[in-house]
């Protein structure tokens, strides 16, 4: 099973701020939404809470919430208490590419583990503040494999890459 980890990252790391996107770009979510659909997509409790209630779980994938909060409820989605079991869940049921989707810990937890096959970033051509951000990666560990380059234009504040990047093993 490929483990892929999937983010939206501005030029300084950020990914959120309190507790939601920092910018708007539908294409963006459309990329999300095309690259994880069919796939079990792995989120922490807070990343979870952060999607929009009329959109959780997200359709056309198994949602696995992770939390330690062993009474968690998540209707629709399976609940773990910790990504090993998570990824395990995802194994059992025979998917091919299971997608790591946020927040900042769970990003940061895979990272640790040395365990992402794949990576996809949209790189957000700007600075923007925020509260939760991007585990810092070496560059040098990492093989480009694709980017595409996407303009600011009038439904999009700014511009961005879709980056899809595999580990130097």
């Amino acid at each position: 099973m490929i483990i892929s980890a999937i983010a939206a990252v501005a030029d300084n790391g950020t990914i959120g701020v309190n507790g939601d996107l920092p910018w708007h770009l539908p294409d963006d979510l459309k990329y999300f939404m095309r690259t994880t659909r069919g796939h079990h997509v792995i989120t922490g409790r807070k990343n979870y809470e952060s999607i929009p209630e009329k959109y959780r779980p997200l359709k056309d994938r198994v949602n696995i919430v992770v939390t330690r909060n062993a009474d968690y409820e998540a209707p629709g989605a399976v609940v773990m208490g910790s990504l090993e079991e998570a990824l395990e869940h995802a194994r059992a049921a025979g998917e091919a590419e299971v997608f790591v989707i946020g927040g900042g810990q769970i990003y940061k937890e895979v990272f640790a583990a040395h365990a992402v096959d794949r990576l996809y970033l949209t790189l957000v051509h700007a600075d923007i503040a925020g509260d939760t951000h991007f585990p810092l990666i070496d560059a040098s560990d990492w093989t480009e494999t694709s980017r595409t380059y996407h303009a600011p234009d009038e439904r999009h504040a700014h511009g961005f890459s879709f980056v899809v990047l595999e580990p130097r093993r």
